[in-house]
């Protein structure tokens, strides 16, 4: 009986990605909002009454792909962290970065998907934010190491507005414990700023802009670092990552 039941868990997980995989073609040639569960399944040689028993609405599919690409680009975050070998912040900072932009680069689609333009008439369920995180966690967890090991400055910023403390105070509770005030906004403003640059340059906002597109990002993410407080190690050479 396990054996059966295996196989068809078997079978279930490849149908799955087949619907998925399909899916992702429909995005890149039509479009979020133009997702369709009947075209899925008539691609698939499919009814639509069986793939609804894997993915009852547009919705459903939309969230699976959603999650699949949050977690795609975190992982691959979290895999350039864990890769960097170095303890200097500002080159930990720069490898997460030019790794979320090169998974963006060759996954504009899926990007576009989670970072683009909202889907018309569809709503993320809760599912979706803890994959959304893991981008903006691996660059908090740098920030907190740096203070940890003396090597983060608080950003020179005007004082915070009263309600701009109160957010902060509520996201250092939950998420970066003991970093001040002014570092947790920073940090808030640079991961937005990461994701606009790298939407800037997917969607063509730098054409006859930026040609020097790699040493551009590498310049502008230093600046990010710069911007949370990261420092490099005293004595050590510049950072001169390339994009």
């Amino acid at each position: 009986m396990s054996a059966i039941r295996g196989a068809r868990e078997r079978a279930r997980s490849e149908i799955t990605a087949a619907i998925k995989d399909e899916a992702r073609l429909q995005l890149a040639r039509d479009g979020a909002a133009k997702l369709s569960l009947r075209a899925v399944a008539r691609e698939l040689g499919m009814v639509s009454s069986a793939l609804y028993r894997y993915f009852p609405s547009r919705d459903d599919l939309l969230t699976a792909l959603i999650v699949d690409a949050y977690n795609a680009v975190g992982a691959a975050a979290e895999t350039a962290l864990a890769a960097a070998g170095s303890d200097d912040p500002t080159v930990r900072w720069t490898a997460v970065c030019r790794a979320v932009r090169t998974w963006a680069l060759a996954h504009p689609h899926e990007y576009a998907l989670i970072y683009g333009s909202p889907v018309p008439g569809y709503t993320a369920p809760l599912t979706t934010v803890e994959p959304a995180g893991r981008v903006a966690l691996a660059l908090l967890s740098i920030a907190r190491e740096a203070h940890a090991d003396g090597r983060l400055a608080v950003p020179p910023v005007d004082p915070l507005p009263r309600t701009v403390h109160t957010d902060v105070e509520r996201l250092a509770a939950e998420f970066a414990p003991g970093l001040p005030a002014p570092t947790t906004a920073a940090l808030v403003a640079a991961w937005a700023q990461l994701f606009g640059l790298i939407g800037f340059e997917l969607f063509g906002q730098f054409n006859q802009v930026v040609e020097a597109r790699d040493a551009f990002f590498a310049h502008a993410v230093r600046g990010l670092a710069h911007q949370v407080g990261l420092t490099t190690p005293q004595g050590a050479d510049a950072v001169t990552t390339r994009g």
